[in-house]
């Protein structure tokens, strides 16, 4: 079995409490040869830490990407820097593993969503809801009518941001206080939830979203709720509630309302999913939580060995990306937004998804 040796850009906490268990956890598949970051003290720890020599840390990413030796790399840099940074890491012809969102505005995601055909390179986006066991168990479900066919939804997220600011979180991170792009917080936690109803329902035809706006630069509305029809009919409301606490128990979480009956997560760290049926019948189903990052990396070496395509492509997050500018676009000009163009992302339960690049004839 190949180890893919790896480049580390950006040394943060994404990579620290995200991205690095998952490569322990899969230390037969990949290995961790070199890491960037702008702060090279916090490079050479992570090398220090890692037993790589000093040589192994850099402070410019494009220094680092001209090593021969490195099979791919991963990129975990603030959402302004998304685009621009992955775009020249492309140039080195090597595969690529991006955060979410693709970038900080609609004109450099379409340029994102271009870049493996551009550079023929393949390239995975780190949404781990999308590769999350709840997410995927849901999906099956539906795609099986266990609960009979989706008719609407309820997704609800609540989240204290002035809270998460002042305690050892990502929301203390400056750039996250401060955004230069699109809704602040919304678009950066709101994109998992949208990537994970797209996993369920496909594409989205229209919304149509209200907000109360606020006066902090986290965020420029404390709520948004955003009326949601999908193409393939399934209706439903999307709230997300960045600056407050949701006090009662059981949460709203997501709620799926079908024509037997109802499927519904409290949140996503539970462990459970519960099912009742019109007939009064009730079922609980038991998830692992947090194994997006696993799986994510998972489905990238397993595409690298041929054994399976890249799930989600750059392609495929361009349509959550679009879609949570566009609840975002929608309470500004105060008015309906259409969504997407095609039905392309509508699920296809009996195909899957792939990559136009095939990562074994880089990787292997």
């Amino acid at each position: 079995m190949k180890k893919l040796r790896v480049g580390i850009i950006g040394t943060g906490m994404a990579f620290e409490r995200l991205h690095y268990p998952a490569y322990m956890e899969l230390s037969q598949e990949y290995e961790i040869a070199a890491l960037a970051d702008n702060n090279l003290e916090k490079a050479r720890e992570w090398a220090k830490r890692l037993n790589l020599t000093e040589e192994s840390a850099y402070a410019d990413y494009r220094e680092m990407i001209k090593r021969t030796d490195l099979d791919m790399f991963d990129i975990m840099v603030p959402i302004s820097e998304n685009y621009v940074v992955t775009e020249a890491t492309a140039k080195a012809g090597k595969p690529i593993i991006c955060e979410k969102p693709l970038a900080p505005n609609i004109e450099q995601a379409r340029a994102h969503r271009e870049l493996p055909r551009k550079y023929g390179i393949p390239i995975m986006i780190a949404e781990n809801y999308r590769y999350n066991e709840e997410v995927d168990l849901i999906r099956d479900m539906l795609r099986t009518e266990k609960v009979g066919k989706p008719v609407y939804f309820i997704q609800n997220r609540v989240m204290n941001f002035p809270k998460d600011m002042l305690e050892n979180k990502f929301a203390a991170k400056e750039w996250r206080q401060h955004p230069d792009f699109a809704g602040g917080v919304i678009l950066d936690t709101g994109v998992h939830d949208i990537a994970a109803l797209r996993h369920f329902f496909g594409a989205a035809d229209e919304v149509y979203t209200i907000a109360v706006p606020q006066d902090d630069e986290f965020a420029p509305y404390a709520v948004i709720n955003a009326n949601i029809r999908f193409k393939n009919g399934v209706t439903g409301q999307f709230s997300f509630y960045c600056s407050g606490t949701e006090m009662q128990r059981p949460l709203i979480g997501l709620r799926i309302f079908c024509t037997g009956g109802m499927i519904y997560l409290e949140e996503r760290d539970c462990g459970t999913i519960n099912i009742v049926y019109n007939d009064s019948r009730s079922e609980q189903i038991a998830y692992r939580p947090q194994r997006g990052y696993y799986n994510e990396l998972l489905n990238f070496y397993n595409a690298a060995v041929g054994k399976e395509p890249i799930s989600v492509t750059p392609e495929m997050e361009y349509g959550d990306t679009k879609m949570m500018l566009d609840i975002i676009k929608s309470v500004k000009e105060e008015r309906i937004v259409k969504v997407d163009d095609e039905a392309e992302f509508i699920p296809s339960y009996d195909r899957e998804h792939t990559t136009s690049v095939n990562p074994q004839q880089y990787l292997m």
